[in-house]
């Protein structure tokens, strides 16, 4: 019986979700690993994972609040320099 464009999108669907997943699962156990996070496993069907940040990660807030400033304030001019890189891309 053929895929439909249904089924097909579903299997394609859940291919990207569970590399999502993955990349999730490897981004928070190098977190773990660094000391930012806290990881608690409960022994429950289906099991059960909490994050929490450890005092050394709640320590980058700051840092990440005035990263993400710096980002909205200076927007425009990484989009007109990207546009001018694009451009001399171009002509090359």
């Amino acid at each position: 019986m053929p895929h439909t464009k249904t089924e097909s999108g579903f299997k394609q669907g859940h291919q990207l979700c569970n590399r999502a997943h993955r990349m999730l699962t490897i981004t928070l156990r190098g977190l773990e690993r660094d000391g930012l996070v806290a990881r608690k496993a409960y022994a429950t069907v289906p099991p059960k994972v909490e994050y929490c940040l450890t005092p050394l990660g709640q320590s980058l807030t700051g840092p990440l609040a005035a990263l993400a400033s710096w980002a909205r304030e200076n927007r425009p001019a990484l989009e007109q320099a990207r546009a001018a890189f694009d451009r001399r891309a171009a002509q090359d």
